[in-house]
């Protein structure tokens, strides 16, 4: 089982993602009338802080413009653990579409990790280390979330909420008491993300068919089905290329491809007998009664623009209302009495008058007697 290669690379993603918050930091430097002289943006690099003090420490003088200079950020990975609160079931299962071969894939559930960094701040001058301080505190209270793209094949994105859990502050000195070589602040953070194992095909593939049963009572064992409703999809393209959309057609409608739905309606009278409607039921009825009116808990809509300090926050509760189904039937069709037409009717008539007249005889005329 561990035999199996895969690198979705969400470590170093997590890593430039952490490091990349801090990559626009800047020191200003003004004259005494308050006017800037210059502008520093402090640069950042992912290592032990103790390279590049060990390279500070063989410069004799910070101010040359050499390759390390101060101010300077670094930060490296202090530890990965694994977090029990967030765990889901390991069993878990969800499908994606993978972007590349535009199938089915089947994902379980990822394993929830903090990364723990810690960022180091080295300067020379103590005000320049308070400028960086208050450009970093305030954005995190305590936990400041980023998206990630964890895995590009499928398109799972996740928010990753970074931690600030402490800030230490130590001030070293090298040589006399009046040379200071480095003001050094460290801060410590914590990152919520999330391992995926392989990706493997769905053997199940596309859903072709979804049912939806109702029953007369929420006790689904012993009260009896009334109606069945019944969604499949229907190509609305020819994949088989025979000149004609039809049922041969649905079979190949692959994840991604635009596509209708059939829709069918069963009313079952009994627990034996069904009426199927096409797509409903023309015939059915049903009684219900509005029970109550209400909303849904309030859901808080939060938006916010990073550095630019706008936010906007919203509420929003959705209103709904109760009904109760009564009773499912069916309309019963009257069957029209039969009609004899109008020219059954006179020979009927006819026939009955008929039998009535007597029959009545010609009088004989007498013979002549020679």
């Amino acid at each position: 089982m561990l035999g199996n290669y895969f690198y979705h690379q969400i470590i170093r993603k997590t890593v430039i993602a952490f490091g990349t918050l801090f990559n626009d930091i800047h020191v200003q430097h003004d004259d005494g009338a308050g006017n800037v002289i210059s502008d520093i943006k402090v640069p950042i690099a992912y290592g032990p802080r103790q390279k590049f003090l060990a390279r500070i420490t063989q410069q004799a003088e910070l101010n040359k413009a050499t390759q390390i200079t101060l101010p300077r950020m670094s930060f490296e990975i202090t530890n990965i653990s694994y977090d029990s609160t967030r765990k889901a079931g390991i069993t878990q299962t969800f499908k994606a579409v993978d972007s590349n071969t535009n199938k089915l894939k089947r994902v379980f559930m990822p394993v929830p990790y903090n990364i723990g960094f810690e960022l180091s701040l080295l300067t020379k001058i103590n005000d320049d280390a308070l400028q960086v301080v208050e450009q970093i505190l305030p954005f995190f209270q305590p936990s400041f979330s980023i998206t990630i793209n964890l895995i590009d094949s499928i398109g799972e994105k996740r928010d990753v909420p970074i931690t600030l859990t402490n800030v230490t502050f130590q001030d070293d000195y090298e040589g006399d008491f009046s040379t200071r070589r480095a003001l050094i602040y460290t801060f410590q953070f914590v990152a919520k993300t999330y391992l995926y194992g392989p990706i493997a095909d769905n053997p199940e593939g596309l859903i072709k068919k979804v049912i939806v049963d109702q029953y007369a009572s929420v006790d689904t064992v012993n009260a009896r089905r009334e109606m069945r409703y019944t969604a499949t999809p229907t190509a609305t393209k020819d994949y088989n290329s025979d000149g004609a959309i039809d049922s041969d057609d649905n079979d190949l409608i692959v994840p991604g491809d635009d596509f209708g739905f059939s829709e069918t309606t069963e009313f079952f009278d009994d627990g034996k007998g069904k009426k199927v409607g096409n797509p409903y039921l023309n015939s059915l009825k049903f009684t219900a009664k509005v029970e109550s009116h209400g909303k849904e808990k309030k859901v808080i809509v939060f938006k916010k623009k990073r550095r630019k300090g706008h936010q906007k926050k919203n509420g929003h509760q959705q209103k709904f209302t109760y009904v109760t189904v009564d009773k499912f039937s069916s309309k019963k069709t009257v069957k029209s009495k039969s009609t004899t037409t109008k020219k059954d009717a006179t020979k009927k008539i006819v026939k009955t008058s008929a039998s009535k007249v007597k029959k009545t005889s010609k009088p004989k005329t007498p013979k002549k007697k020679d």
